[in-house]
């Protein structure tokens, strides 16, 4: 059975193409021309862009399932980098040609948190699972926790490179965010990490499953963990200092309106507001799809060193 993944270069939809070749099935990407150096493992492969009608239709051609992965963590307009267009509109590209060439199997990588009133990450998010719900189409959409796992090169953003290259490779201590102006909950929210392989399972394991037809999943890990206690293992499989000060959210927020238009600035409002909102599950479907769940530790975590 052939695939179509269009965000296939990416942290996320690497593993996907990965675990997609384990299983027997064939991935067809949709890859623009710079990032054709990203694909490591065998696939199909068709030039373009998500803004490329003909790309979209050439890729979707011949296949049985839909697989859209494709997401930002911040934008940059001026490259015309949207959450809108990437999220949002690309998506709804694809949803259109499946439906005329009559490819029904959509499945789509949403987030934890998502509403509509929330951060323009967390609306499009939103808007994009609307999209899919009332496409007509066969949907599953899975929404995770923070992914962490090896992002396997440059250009990949992943969670825990990020806060061991800009939170702990600085010279001032790791930053325990707070609301408020007391610190007695500093770096007291928590989230419900899960590995970037498992997610994988997750999708490749629904393709052919009745449970999931027109099922949303939220996607946690086994454990909660606290971002005091994150920061702390990075910092570990890091061989950086564990040295934290507690952080008002809202200094943060008040550079970051300044300067988070700049690349080199680690950190967004929205990224922060997000954040400080917490990323848990309630729900544990491991069991249900028997996958085996990769725990937040330093075994899994060695990449960072």
């Amino acid at each position: 059975m052939k695939v179509a993944l269009f965000g296939g270069t990416g942290f996320v939809g690497s593993y996907i193409v990965r675990e997609l070749v384990r299983k027997g099935f064939i991935p067809k990407i949709l890859v623009r021309s710079g990032s054709l150096s990203k694909i490591i493992s065998p696939c199909e492969v068709v030039r373009g862009d998500i803004q490329d009608k003909n790309a979209i239709i050439e890729t979707i051609r011949g296949t049985e399932v839909v697989i859209y992965t494709i997401g930002i963590i911040r934008e940059f307009p001026k490259k015309g980098v949207t959450f809108k267009e990437l999220q949002l509109n690309g998506l709804k590209r694809c949803i259109e040609i499946a439906r005329k060439i009559d490819v029904k199997r959509f499945i789509l990588m949403s987030a934890n948190g998502v509403r509509s009133d929330g951060t323009a990450y967390q609306t499009t998010k939103w808007q994009a699972d609307e999209a899919l719900t009332k496409s007509g189409l066969n949907w599953t959409i899975f929404r995770p926790s923070l992914i962490f796992g090896d992002p396997r090169g440059e250009g990949r953003p992943e969670f825990c490179t990020q806060i061991r290259d800009d939170m702990l490779s600085m010279p001032f201590p790791a930053p325990l965010f707070y609301n408020g102006l007391l610190p007695f909950n500093s770096g007291l929210f928590s989230m419900s990490p899960i590995h970037v392989k498992n997610v994988a399972e997750f999708f490749v394991k629904s393709i052919n499953s009745k449970i999931c037809e027109k099922n949303i999943f939220d996607l946690g890990g086994p454990e909660v963990l606290t971002w005091k206690e994150i920061i702390h293992k990075i910092a570990l499989a890091s061989g950086k200092r564990t040295w934290k000060i507690p952080a008002p959210v809202v200094v943060i927020k008040i550079a970051a309106s300044i300067l988070d238009r700049f690349k080199w600035f680690p950190v967004t409002r929205d990224q922060l507001t997000m954040l400080m909102e917490s990323n848990t599950v309630s729900a544990n479907y491991f069991d249900d799809f028997s996958i085996n769940p990769k725990k937040f530790n330093l075994e899994n975590l060695e990449y960072l060193k």
